[in-house]
């Protein structure tokens, strides 16, 4: 049975948030609301961003922005369009990822840069983008995954790119400190999202066999640990990796 999700205090704080019409990150967006906080919602797709505030409802201090995470310009101006709408940034959580089949031996060159475009580069320019506009004491959380610490067979890019977020994260961490800023990341595994939905047609009942915990994870088990992450609660917690996938990690 999936835990319950615990709400934080984010009252008066401000998200920015990619990919937010995303599994995960909608349900971030969702507790960070629960939470009080102050939403600034990124995505490739319009549409998918109008429906999630509509879910989220009125009365959330809330802001829209359609935003290609590859293009560095636009997320400057994105990040600018949040200061000027909330005052400052305090959280950054970049969920923006990019999930495509195919093996080394053969792939397009377009195909390899897009995948490191979308979930390397766009990591890069959202905190790049962001850390001018936050205060001493705020928290960046990167979405990696456990492709980033195990590789992922038909999913070299996608894998590569995470692996490389995760050593971004920790080098991040080591130059913020001195502001008080902590840089994590989560590595999510078998989360039921529609990214891993085709996965587990293929493999998933082996996958789940091997899973201690015997379930696919929910996206809100992964946004009770982003929020904590954001929280107090993690204020002696920088330049670390938290997994959440059930055990398939280690069983694995």
């Amino acid at each position: 049975m999936a835990s319950k999700t615990v709400s934080y205090d984010f009252t008066g704080r401000t998200l920015f948030l990619t990919g937010a019409a995303g599994g995960i990150p909608g349900a971030i967006a969702k507790l960070f609301a629960a939470s009080g906080a102050n939403l600034f919602l990124t995505d490739l797709h319009p549409e998918s961003l109008a429906a999630l505030a509509g879910e989220i409802g009125n009365g959330v201090p809330l802001a829209t922005h359609p935003l290609d995470v590859s293009d560095p310009d636009a997320v400057s101006r994105a990040a600018a369009a949040c200061r000027d709408r909330f005052g400052q940034i305090d959280f950054v959580v970049t969920g923006a990822g990019l999930y495509e089949d195919g093996t080394v031996e053969g792939m397009a060159d377009d195909v390899w840069q897009r995948g490191i475009s979308v979930n390397l580069d766009g990591v890069f320019h959202a905190v790049r983008a962001c850390l001018p506009h936050m205060p001493d004491g705020g928290a960046v959380v990167n979405i990696a995954s456990m492709a980033g610490h195990r590789g992922s067979f038909g999913h070299a890019p996608y894998a590569a790119a995470k692996g490389a977020v995760l050593a971004l994260t920790r080098s991040l961490a080591q130059e913020v400190a001195s502001r008080g800023i902590r840089c994590n990341a989560i590595s999510p595994g078998l989360i039921d999202t529609p990214m891993v939905r085709g996965l587990m047609q293929e493999r998933g009942g082996d996958m789940l066999k091997m899973t201690p915990l015997g379930r696919l994870g929910t996206p809100e088990d992964v946004a009770g640990v982003a929020a904590f992450l954001c929280s107090e609660s993690a204020a002696f917690l920088t330049a670390e990796s938290i997994h959440v996938n059930g055990g398939l990690y280690i069983a694995s």
